[in-house]
């Protein structure tokens, strides 16, 4: 993690906020811990706004359009999940749908019921797993055909 935070740094990145390991007192130093951090002055040719990065950071891309969002969310080989952040109804839905992922939020991040299904497109994942769809993500099925 530490190194996207410095690769982000190299691209051009400012940091608005965080960037670094926070000071949580002895009883907490021997942890893995990040702040969150919030960049902007990156673009989409960026490998830290392309890569699929476990860690507490966001970039903020501008864009002018609808379309311009949707093109700048799927302009990438992962799809794991993204959050759409709007007071028209109509438009989360169309903006959730036209983006290829596995799981869209609106107005909200990381809530999840664990009977629904949950995995990415593209190369982040493959199947689904949550309630019944976890018996068939972590079931690997063989065909035996046998001629008698």
């Amino acid at each position: 993690m530490l190194s996207y935070l410095d690769l982000a740094v190299q691209e051009g990145a400012e940091v608005l906020a965080g960037g670094g390991i926070p000071d949580l007192g002895e009883d907490l130093a021997r942890g893995a811990w990040i702040e969150p951090t919030v960049w902007t002055g990156l673009d989409n040719s960026c490998r830290t706004v392309r890569e699929e990065v476990f860690g507490p950071v966001a970039a903020l891309i501008p864009f002018d359009t609808e379309e311009d969002a949707i093109g700048l969310a799927n302009d990438t080989e992962y799809g794991l999940a993204a959050s759409v952040w709007t007071s028209d109804l109509t438009r989360a839905h169309r903006v959730a749908q036209a983006m290829n992922v596995g799981l869209s939020w609106v107005n909200t991040w990381y809530l999840r019921d664990l009977r629904a299904p949950f995995g990415g497109t593209g190369r982040s994942g493959i199947g689904r797993e949550g309630g019944k769809h976890s018996l068939h993500f972590y079931t690997e099925t063989t065909n035996v055909c046998v001629a008698l």
